[in-house]
């Protein structure tokens, strides 16, 4: 019997590759993760950005805590299984009033990994409204083979290479996916899907969790890691991420530096050009 979610629930992520939107937390709780978050950029001058923004529960204390929130997990372990593991963690942050996008795409085209199991989590911190920039999906891309894509690395893009869907993208078959502060979607990591500009006053904050069953295998890197976040792996295809004790413990800082970089190498990897993290 299915902990969270409802049947025709499950029905609609298999049938279309979504489900929106998940109360995983109070509104208040989202508003101390995103006091958490932005006390940090206050002392550091500036946005989470780059390499911060990639892997971050190794950096954060409180992104490991969401990461494992159990009704997260017991959502995710609906559609895949007990046995799971998150590859990554990812902040996307659009400032007020900015031209920041993401273009069409889909992400395991991109990711070397060898299943079509793969959920991305992607939890509100402030309002994903449609005016500040909220998802938008291809329901039922998920299906079949990859929509061909190019990289077109235009600097407005969020995306490592500015990849893009290829061929035209029907607007009117999309779906808008808002979201209040603590609030989910889930998304098939096959599904393509989109975000336009922040129009808004306010900041669109949002983290993004990406799951996997632990039979998973890296197919692209030589070497990539993932936290076991519930039940056992007895595969061993990924190095286990250690658990900070603190945000920006020195053992899982060390950490960080070579679990990113792998990622990064994973996800230029064919690329004409690298490019600056943004």
């Amino acid at each position: 019997m299915p902990k969270i979610l409802t049947d025709a629930q499950i029905d609609q992520y298999r049938q279309q590759g979504y489900v929106f939107p998940i109360r995983v937390m109070e509104q208040a709780r989202a508003a101390d993760y995103r006091a958490h978050l932005e006390r940090f950029e206050a002392e550091q001058g500036g946005p989470v950005s780059g390499a911060l923004r990639n892997k971050s529960h190794l950096l954060f204390l409180w992104v490991d805590e969401m990461m494992r929130n159990d009704r997260i997990l017991d959502t995710v372990e609906d559609l895949i299984g007990e046995n799971l593991l998150c590859w990554n963690t990812l902040f996307w942050i659009k400032e007020p009033r900015t031209k920041t996008y993401v273009s069409w795409h889909q992400d395991l085209n991109y990711w070397g990994l060898d299943t079509d199991d793969l959920i991305t989590v992607w939890l509100a911190l402030s309002p994903a409204t449609v005016e500040s920039g909220c998802m938008s999906v291809l329901p039922g891309s998920h299906r079949g083979d990859f929509m061909p894509h190019e990289d077109l690395y235009r600097d407005d893009n969020m995306l490592t290479r500015g990849q893009e869907i290829s061929v035209e993208v029907d607007e009117t078959k999309t779906v808008a996916m808002p979201l209040r502060p603590g609030q989910v979607s889930l998304h098939n990591g096959r599904l393509a899907h989109a975000s336009s500009p922040n129009k808004s006053a306010d900041r669109r904050i949002g983290i993004s969790f990406h799951y996997m069953p632990t039979r998973t295998r890296q197919i692209v890197g030589d070497w990539d890691s993932a936290a076991l976040v519930r039940g056992e792996d007895t595969h061993g295809h990924f190095t286990h991420t250690p658990r900070p004790t603190r945000d920006f413990d020195p053992a899982t800082v060390a950490f960080h530096s070579k679990a990113s970089d792998a990622v990064r190498e994973i996800l230029f990897h064919g690329a004409a050009k690298v490019r600056e993290t943004l």
